[in-house]
């Protein structure tokens, strides 16, 4: 917090040996990162007065790994943030099926793990699980700034 600005609250929590649980965004770019994980993340239904907020990506979690459901998935994604998130442009999402070099599922943002597991890990899902890459640029914002977020559903 150089300058003492705060925009919101980072998602996903994190643990915290210090009772810093709650970490704060300092920039608008990364609040608008951290809105993306959060309606990604969140079950549509899950949320009172606002039972349309989120995605179904969790429906998706042991589906086939093919054609059809990547589209779904694709679909899905674009559609929940053309709603929640207007200064958002996804500018391209990639589904592919997770390799077995690459570790168990988790989110990261520009590389960085900043969640744990989101589905049981170990070799025997590693086949069922399915890669999103997320590419978008901030519209309202004075440089339009652009980054990536990949979640493993």
């Amino acid at each position: 917090m150089g300058n003492g600005v705060t925009y919101g609250i980072n998602f996903p929590f994190g643990d915290s040996l210090t009772g810093k649980y709650l970490n704060l965004s300092e920039t608008p770019s990364d609040e608008i990162k951290n809105n993306l994980i959060h309606l990604l993340l969140t079950r549509k239904g899950s949320r009172y007065f606002l039972p349309d907020f989120g995605t179904r990506l969790y429906e998706y979690i042991f589906e086939p790994l093919d054609g059809p459901t990547f589209n779904d998935i694709e679909t899905e994604i674009k559609d929940s943030v053309e709603t929640y998130i207007p200064n958002l442009l996804v500018t391209s999402i990639s589904v592919t099926a997770l390799s077995s070099e690459e570790a168990g599922a988790y989110v990261t943002t520009e590389g960085n793990v900043v969640n744990t597991q989101l589905t049981i890990s170990g070799l025997a899902t590693k086949e069922y699980t399915a890669k999103v890459r997320i590419d978008y640029q901030i519209t309202n914002d004075v440089f339009n700034s652009s980054s990536f977020v990949i979640i493993n559903i």
